[in-house]
């Protein structure tokens, strides 16, 4: 190895030496570490020293469920049998858990044989808690208000031969919103193993006339006060997304009305085609977001607990918009109020 070549190796290794939660090593064998970057030690608690000529100790760190499997993968990486990367967690000296991904490199010399694996730890702990937090989530969703919801459409409908004419029509919104219900927690499941899983998101082409027209009429019925306009015909045109699309348009309605100080809330809804994309214009005659706040507005838990929302319906809106490859902005209503832009691209 040349000069050159040990200098570049250097600026690499000093790199790394730098970053927080991730760490940088290499061997020559099992166990026979040639180099272990400092942030090992913000991982695992432990000087790089003390496992460089120890592999005991590295492997006595892994959490007893993890432990096989991860000297499994060691063993096969140093014997050229694979470069997978894998997941295990690493119990520190003070007791306390830390999720690492590890990634690994194998360096072949001129006959095909393993000379040198570079691996790459990354400490995922918190992408790990974000997980479990929307699994648990997820099973509130799916199971307890799924749950209570076939419940209260079980007896609602035993409710249809004792009600009345006018008392049937309000029974068939409430069977109508419940089974609503049902289907939401059916498509929260499906975002969050979307949000959880590493692969990308399922985009296929989907109608935004009847998106929009269906969240029309249940934020009808859902705001009976408010007041909801079509500018003009809903173009017949589809557009990239799935079925989560109708939440971005269902939250922004929402919106719309519930940080609404009017009497009566006034919801203008128009949709523009352009050569490549769609533009949906949502207006509304509230009391206006500041200018100061119409970049950050949809950042997750914006608002405060003082308000009437948590901030996570505008989040979770632009995420699955930047999500399906389009944008969203809010401008100034004229004379007063919100308008929020939602632009999709043309689905191919």
């Amino acid at each position: 190895m040349g000069t050159a070549s040990l200098g570049q190796r250097h600026d690499f290794r000093a790199l790394f030496d730098q970053l927080d939660g991730v760490a940088l090593w290499t061997a020559t064998g099992p166990g026979e570490f040639g180099y272990i970057s400092a942030g090992f030690e913000d991982i695992w608690g432990i000087p790089p020293e003390d496992v460089k000529d120890d592999v005991t100790r590295l492997i006595d760190s892994i959490h007893p469920e993890d432990r096989d499997r991860v000297r499994k993968n060691i063993q096969a990486s140093s014997q050229g049998l694979h470069e997978e990367a894998y997941e295990g967690r690493v119990v520190r000296p003070d007791g306390s858990i830390r999720w690492v991904l590890t990634r690994q490199v194998l360096l072949r010399n001129d006959d095909g044989e393993v000379s040198e694996v570079v691996g790459i730890c990354t400490d995922i702990t918190e992408q790990k808690r974000r997980e479990q937090e929307l699994e648990l989530l997820n099973r509130i969703v799916r199971h307890d208000i799924r749950n209570d919801m076939m419940v209260v459409l079980g007896w609602a409908e035993m409710l249809e031969t004792h009600v009345d004419t006018e008392g049937e029509e309000y029974l068939q919104k409430i069977l109508a919103s419940g089974e609503h219900v049902v289907e939401l927690t059916e498509i929260a499941r499906d975002y969050v193993e979307t949000v959880v899983s590493n692969e990308d998101l399922t985009v296929e082409p989907v109608p935004i006339c009847s998106v929009i027209e269906t969240e029309l009429s249940l934020r009808e019925e859902s705001f009976p006060a408010a007041e909801f306009r079509l500018d003009s015909p809903l173009p017949e045109v589809k557009v990239a997304g799935n079925s989560m699309l109708s939440s971005v348009f269902r939250n922004l309605l929402n919106n719309a009305v519930q940080h609404n100080d009017k009497d009566t809330p006034l919801v203008e809804v128009s949709c523009e085609v352009h050569d490549d994309d769609v533009e949906v214009r949502i207006a509304d005659n509230g009391p206006g977001i500041p200018d100061d706040k119409k970049d950050i507005v949809f950042g997750k838990g914006e608002r405060g607990l003082g308000s009437s929302g948590t901030g996570i319906g505008l989040y979770l809106v632009q995420t699955l918009v930047t999500q399906y490859g389009g944008d969203i902005w809010a401008e100034d209503n004229e004379p007063m109020g919100t308008v929020f832009v939602v632009k999709l691209p043309l689905a191919d």
